[in-house]
């Protein structure tokens, strides 16, 4: 693929199986060049960014590994590039490329790209820190949704927040939105469940590979959206989760939806990074919350006292968070507080006559005679022949 001093070009075999992972109208030797970029970098470096936008996949990858100087001025400091090639050429193999094909293509994966009509639109709000490309497994085509959300929370969550996100996930879900999520134990894995079991869609952002299950109880799970959802990374077959990796992915999760609901995190939760990532992208941020006692639900309180987090309780919530509003909910009547005082005012048992039970609530006799029909169609009174009671 890539020595010290130059940029080779990827052999026949390798652009064949670079076509078969994604569109055939797509040049290979651009796929076969975004592999090798997602074998040489880690997930959202903005330098590699920056090139990539600026020369394409296969022409940056060209100039980091043969002449810097053909860099155009202002798209990378010269300080920072020579430090990102530190970094680059320890994993500049010949093989990489390769392996990281054969590999996908082992367990059925395939490429989305950036500008591929099922790529993310949202992603594409990362500018330079955007994936240079995406690994999936599963049925990708759910990606079309036009609405997504992230559901993300704490991994040691309680019942009542996996109830919540369950409640919130399935809901929306049902009404056609993509669920999406991190693929973890607690919030994350009742969310994917919830919009399993509805019959909907939903998404899973990994930080390792999309062939390695993690985490590993969860291989079940994932086996689950892969039939009907889809299962996500921007590093290739074979990689291993890391706590950097994490954080990156993250970004995706955040940037690939409408809105981020986090529904229990504790005080310094790495969710609380997803929602960072949601508002840096200027994306609507929801949080549940929970008992004041719970330390599971400490940041999101702190989302929503300190970092402007709007409060969610039900699916219904999360859609206004992006502007939808839902057309079946009809807003209860305002409180009739006369009708309010005239109840208090009677008696289940005792008759009373127009005149008391308007003395008794302070309305004049013609309002109490008024409320009392209305009332009386509403099947909540009755008048009997020494006056008027409560049914209820």
């Amino acid at each position: 693929m890539i020595d010290s001093a130059r940029c080779e070009l990827i052999d026949d075999s390798e652009l064949t199986a670079a076509a078969r992972l994604t569109r055939p109208d797509v040049e290979a030797t651009e796929v076969a060049a975004r592999v090798a970029w997602s074998v040489l970098v880690e997930p959202g470096d903005g330098v590699a960014g920056a090139l990539v936008q600026a020369l394409g996949a296969a022409g940056a990858l060209r100039t980091a590994f043969g002449d810097l100087d053909l860099v155009p001025p202002g798209v990378v400091a010269p300080r920072a590039l020579k430090e990102a090639m530190a970094r680059w050429r320890p994993r500049a193999h010949p093989r990489a490329v390769r392996d990281a094909l054969l590999a996908a293509h082992s367990v059925g994966a395939r490429l989305l790209l950036p500008g591929d009509e099922l790529w993310p639109d949202g992603l594409r709000d990362l500018d330079a820190h955007q994936p240079v490309l995406l690994w999936a497994r599963g049925d990708a085509d759910v990606l079309r949704a036009s609405t997504a959300a992230a559901v993300v929370g704490a991994r040691a969550a309680t019942s009542y927040g996996e109830a919540i996100a369950g409640d919130i996930a399935g809901d929306l879900a049902t009404g056609g939105a993509l669920v999406v999520s991190g693929g973890a134990y607690g919030i994350d894995g009742a969310a994917h469940r919830a919009a399993l079991g509805v019959g909907g869609t939903t998404a899973a952002y990994l930080a390792g590979g999309v062939d390695r299950a993690y985490p590993v109880g969860h291989q079940q799970l994932f086996d689950r959206i892969q039939q009907s959802g889809v299962v996500l990374s921007e590093v290739p077959c074979g990689s291993a989760p890391t706590k950097w990796r994490f954080l990156a992915r993250n970004r995706l999760i955040a940037a690939a939806s409408l809105a981020t609901v986090v529904v229990e995190a504790g005080w310094r939760s790495g969710t609380l990074n997803t929602a960072g990532h949601a508002s840096s992208l200027g994306r609507p941020l929801g949080a549940v919350p929970g008992p004041v006692t719970s330390a599971a639900s400490a940041g999101c309180h702190r989302l929503l006292r300190e970092f402007d987090a709007v409060c969610v309780t039900n699916a219904q919530d999360v859609r206004e968070l992006w502007g939808e509003a839902d057309a079946s909910y009809v807003a209860p009547p305002p409180p009739d507080h006369d009708r309010t005082r005239m109840l208090d005012a009677m008696s289940m048992r005792t008759p009373r006559e127009p005149a008391d039970i308007a003395r008794r609530s302070g309305l004049s006799i013609e309002r109490a005679r008024s409320q009392l029909g209305l009332m009386a169609l509403d099947g909540v009174v009755a008048q009997r022949d020494d006056g008027w009671v409560r049914r209820q």
